[in-house]
Parts: structure tokens; sequence; C-alpha cells
């Protein structure tokens, strides 16, 4: 572009301004002011970790409203201790050495038990899974025994097993078991055939079929059948200690509803609550490294 031509444009722009219509106004260009050096970002958790804390107000509230008021409506409160009473009885049982024996033997049952169950259900829902033969060999003994509660296992364990400590943990691997079996049949259904013929055509073996496409597709639903197993070893775990056990929570527990220790017994409750919970994020934190390709394909 010439001189000429330039200068021609420059005058050009500013005669274009002014020939605007009176009711016109530019356009103001809004700029975000800077934010104040002590703002920050609160994490993603809070609002949930507040909304949990809130919700649990409000239950300990009603519990402590309902069992001072003795209330009777449906639910009958007047036997049930309030939250004050289960207070002084945990502090109380903090310092009994004989609490803590407790707690250790019922998490060593319950994860003696459990290791075996996944030791056993994992591969057996493997095979099931991908052999016709294998599956219809063990699952209708699968399908007949899961449905039994752990309570009726009790009598027949005490008659199997040479000790009572066996027949508990039996008890609680059958509770683990099932769950963890039913759980990685259905991962390893849902595995995508073409991969299977992938790696097929590629010349791989059997076991490198299991390990590099069926298992790591399973890993989701065997991710979840641990963690119910989890739940359902401790539920059968204390049925076991109820009617046989001489140490454990479970135990601790009838024993303090035959002696009439009502404190006792919701502590026990609470106690195996979170047990239960804390055993279950345990296995959700073992398991987590191995699932960390579902949020790159997300």
């Amino acid at each position: 572009m010439s001189e000429q031509a330039e200068q021609s444009h420059a005058k050009a722009v500013p005669d274009i301004l002014v020939s605007l219509p009176d009711d016109v106004e530019p356009t103001k260009v809004v700029r975000p002011e800077p934010a104040p050096a002590f703002a920050f970002a609160l994490p993603k958790w809070t609002n949930q970790a507040l909304v949990m804390i809130c919700s649990i107000a409000i239950g300990i509230a009603i519990w402590h409203i309902g069992s001072t008021m003795r209330w009777n409506w449906g639910i009958n409160f007047s036997n049930i201790p309030p939250p004050s009473k289960v207070l002084d009885a945990t502090l109380k049982n903090v310092i009994d050495p004989d609490f803590y024996v407790h707690i250790a033997v019922s998490i060593r049952r319950v994860m003696l038990s459990f290791a075996l169950a996944v030791v056993l259900g994992v591969p057996t829902g493997l095979l099931m899974a991908r052999n016709r033969i294998i599956r219809a060999a063990f699952l209708p003994y699968i399908e007949i025994l899961r449905p039994i509660p752990a309570v009726a296992w009790i009598p027949l364990a005490i008659l199997m097993w040479p000790t009572e400590e066996s027949s508990i943990i039996f008890i609680t691997y059958l509770g683990a078991f099932f769950p963890i079996v039913l759980n990685t049949i259905s991962g390893a259904e849902q595995t995508p055939e073409v991969l299977v013929r992938a790696v097929r055509s590629l010349g791989a073996s059997k076991f490198d079929e299991f390990r590099h496409v069926i298992l790591p597709a399973a890993l989701p639903s065997i991710s979840a059948g641990l963690a119910v197993g989890m739940g359902v070893a401790w539920f059968s775990l204390l049925a076991g200690e109820i009617i046989s056990g001489q140490y454990g929570i479970g135990y601790f527990t009838w024993d303090a509803y035959s002696m009439v220790r009502t404190p006792d017994i919701v502590l026990g409750m609470l106690t195996i609550g979170a047990l239960g919970t804390a055993s279950t994020f345990g296995i959700k934190l073992l398991t987590a490294p191995m699932l960390k390709w579902q949020s790159k394909t997300r």
C-alpha cells in the first residue's frame, strides 16, 4: 500500500466515527476486575462433606430426642440408650484392652477368610465365564448354596470342622466367596469378543488372552464384587461369632445383649459399621491403581 493510500485511510477512520448517529454509542470493552489476593477455590468434595456432616448431626439429634422422650411411634425408643450413654460406654471400653482383643480377632478372621475367597473366587469366576464345561459343572452348586444364609451354616460348620475358629472362618469365607464369583463372571462375560478374536489372531496363548484382555475388562466388576464380598464377610463373621465364638466384636455385641448392657450393644454395632466401612474403603484404594485406564477412556 502506498503512502498516499495509508494517509487517506487514516483520515477516513475518524470521519466514519464522527459520522455515526447520535443514538449509537461506541462499544466499550469491559475488562474483568482482578480477583482479591485472599480469594481461593474450595475443593469439590467440600459441599459433599458438609452435607454428610449435617446428615449425621440430624440423625444423632433424632436419636437423642427419640430416646430421651421415649418415642413409641412404630419404633420403640424407650429401650434405646441415648447418645450420651453410648459415649460413656465408648470411653469406658477404649481403655479396656479386651475391647481391642475383640476387634483384632474379628479383623484377623475377616482378612483370612476374604483372602481365601479372593484366591479361589476370582479364578473360578473367570474360568466359568470362558469355559462352558466348567460353568456347567460349578454353576448348580453356586446357585443352590448361595441363597443359604450364614446362620443356617452354623450347625453344619460346627460338625464339619474340628475347631470353632475354623468353622467361623469357613462361614465368613462362604459369605465373601459368592459375591466375588458372580461379579467376576459378569465382568468376564462383558469382554468385547472382537478384542478376544484380535488377540487370538495375533497368536496369543490362553494365558495371554486372560492376562491382557479378559482380566482387565473384568476388573471393574471384580472390584465391585470385592467391595460387596467384604461387606457380606463381616455379616457372616458376626453370625458365626454370636453363636460359637469366644472373642470378636460379634461376640462382644451378643454378650452385651445377654447381660443387658444396651450401650455396649450400640457400641458394638457402631464398631462393626466402622470396621466394615474402613475395610471396604481399603479395598477400593487397593483396586484403584488397576482401574486408572477407566478415567483415560472417559
